[in-house]
């Protein structure tokens, strides 16, 4: 048993090691593509493709490579339908097993419809990348260099239309943005999809509020680089800085 036990754990080892092995490769190979991709794009002058274009693509094609070309990882799945003692979902689940204390964590919720257990992909989990990442580390210094560079006179000459397009065009979209997915998710009660009362409209005005505070950071880049007009450029940062507040307010 205990020398069973030591093989899992070399195996297990092995297979971390592996996966690791793999990941490295794969955001190495990402990263020069990008990096020769932008250096090709700089010195031919493509003005119908950006590089953060070209990046998006590459990403694209990873991820379905790593979803539909690599087997899943060969774990052991349980499921557990009743928990009477549990009124709520917790973040970190212990559990003791035969006397081994196993550690769980909250991972997302799953339909009714797709219960049964599956199998999951190790590398594609972790290859998955994590928008708190990109919200709280990467964002905040793109959008502080673009307000640090940001003329002021032209941002206070454009301050009525900016705050014209930050609240009233906000709104606005929610509004839209909340009655075509309303109209969706009548048609799918409609089709059976969905029961009546699984979405209400308030769900929908919300999923339009937060549709519409897009923070349009590639876009600026590229009107950055073929040096557009001021007064354009600052419409489009004012809006995008202050769309989030109005977004916040709205949901």
């Amino acid at each position: 048993m205990e020398r069973q036990q030591r093989f899992m754990s070399e195996k297990d080892e092995y297979q971390f090691q592996h996966q690791g092995a793999v990941e490295l490769l794969v955001f190495n190979f990402l990263l020069i593509l990008t990096i020769l991709t932008i250096w090709l794009f700089k010195n031919h002058r493509f003005r119908f493709l950006h590089e953060t274009g070209g990046a998006m693509v590459y990403g694209l094609i990873m991820g379905l490579i790593l979803r539909y070309a690599t087997a899943p990882t060969d774990i052991e799945s349980g499921t557990v339908y009743d928990c009477g003692k549990l009124a709520f979902s917790p973040s970190t689940l212990l559990i003791n097993i035969t006397d081994q204390v196993y550690e769980y964590k909250y991972k997302r919720e799953i339909s009714q419809h797709n219960i049964n257990p599956h199998q999951g992909n190790a590398i594609l989990e972790k290859m998955t990348f994590d928008p708190e990442i990109f919200f709280n580390v990467l964002l905040p210094p793109i959008i502080f260099h673009a307000g640090y560079s940001l003329k002021k006179r032209h941002f206070f000459q454009n301050l009525g239309s900016i705050l014209t397009y930050a609240f009233l065009g906000t709104a606005i979209s929610c509004i839209v943005i909340g009655l075509i997915m309303y109209g969706f998710v009548k048609a799918m009660v409609y089709a059976g999809q969905l029961k009546n009362g699984d979405f209400h409209f308030t769900d929908c005005l919300f999923f339009g509020s937060l549709m519409s505070a897009t923070d349009p950071v590639t876009v600026l880049a590229i009107f950055h680089e073929l040096h557009v007009d001021p007064d354009l450029y600052t419409l489009l940062f004012g809006e995008s800085v202050l769309n989030d507040a109005v977004a916040i307010v709205l949901t």
